[in-house]
């Protein structure tokens, strides 16, 4: 729908008009003629007896005067009404991107992919789905790193998780740090909305802030924190069979969650993987509460670009114009 900010500006087209009638009832004055050389005839400012504007130039000025006008007045489009979401979590997704993310265990329509890809196909819809919640993206490795702060553009989020590479962060784990910095990140959001969801294939082996002591802040802070061990626990390897998982600390990450009043989840294929980000969804769902707003986008800039082409235009040609007498009269 279109409408005006400031109808009540429209009033201005008139003044146009009100000139016009005024100039009609004042009395012409005989002014006296001065005896001016030809130069001083093209100065500006002084007046030549036949100058007027043709029919078409006023009615460029008119039109010009009334884009003008309407411009003044912000003409908007209001699109239909939609729900704004402003309740919610602060969602916090905290992603291990060391190198043994890369391992080749997760299958998905027969063929494998190692386990970043596999979370970041998870993530995907899992992210889409948490409307309503403002996410960010923490990545960690031997330091962990805020990918993308806290916010509702769910879809620059998703951007930037799929930019995210093996060994970007380093070569180590430092999971401690990973919460530190998460901590730090929703200290101060609103109380009972603060959640991270860490996901990682390993134990802790760098940083400077050691897992427990991270958890007993978070749980002091009021960070609920849902662990995910991702890997398969079995996989043939050179005509033997393997356990890709070896290095998982579950039982850190089992610790982690029960003290923040969390949940730890194993994740060993991509079905698993994505019935645990589905649990999660309904162990923390999305709360809205009912207030709707009508986007508006502002449409001044039409009117008021289209009378500054017509005012350039008009200059362009009052110029052309003075060339031409100059070299007439030259």
């Amino acid at each position: 729908m279109l409408t005006l900010a400031y109808p009540w500006l429209l009033i201005l087209l008139a003044l146009p008009l009100l000139a016009r009638l005024r100039k009609a009832r004042q009395r012409p004055v005989q002014a006296p003629v001065l005896p001016v050389e030809p130069w001083l005839r093209d100065l500006p400012g002084v007046s030549r007896q036949g100058d007027s504007l043709s029919p078409w130039h006023r009615w460029l000025l008119l039109i010009a005067w009334g884009l003008l006008v309407v411009a003044l007045a912000r003409p908007q489009q209001v699109g239909e009404q939609v729900q704004m979401p402003i309740t919610g979590r602060d969602l916090l997704l905290a992603v291990d991107i060391s190198p043994s993310m890369d391992e080749r265990d997760m299958v998905v329509q027969g063929r494998t992919i190692n386990r970043l890809q596999a979370v970041k196909r998870v993530l995907r819809e899992f992210i889409v789905k948490r409307q309503g919640d403002r996410l960010g993206l923490l990545l960690f490795g031997s330091q962990p790193y805020i990918q993308a702060p806290l916010s509702f553009d769910h879809e620059t989020i998703n951007t930037l998780l799929d930019e995210a590479g093996i060994g970007m962060a380093g070569r180590a784990t430092a999971i401690g740090d990973a919460i530190g910095l998460a901590i730090k990140r929703l200290r101060d959001r609103p109380e009972g909305q603060r959640v991270v969801i860490l996901l990682t294939d390993g134990a802790n082996t760098a940083g400077e802030v050691a897992p427990d002591t991270a958890t007993d802040i978070a749980r002091d802070a009021g960070v609920r924190i849902y662990t995910v061990g991702i890997g398969a626990e079995s996989l043939i390897q050179r005509g033997r069979r393997i356990n890709p998982s070896r290095d998982l600390d579950e039982a850190l990450l089992k610790r982690i969650a029960e003290q923040t009043g969390g949940r730890y989840f194993r994740a060993r294929s991509l079905p698993e993987l994505e019935l645990i980000y589905e649990s999660i969804n309904q162990l923390e769902p999305i709360e809205l509460d009912g207030q709707f707003y009508r986007p508006v986008t502002e449409l001044f800039f039409w009117p008021a670009g289209i009378a500054t082409t017509i005012w350039l235009m008009l200059q362009l040609m009052v110029a052309i114009a003075a060339v031409k007498r100059e070299l007439r009269h030259g």
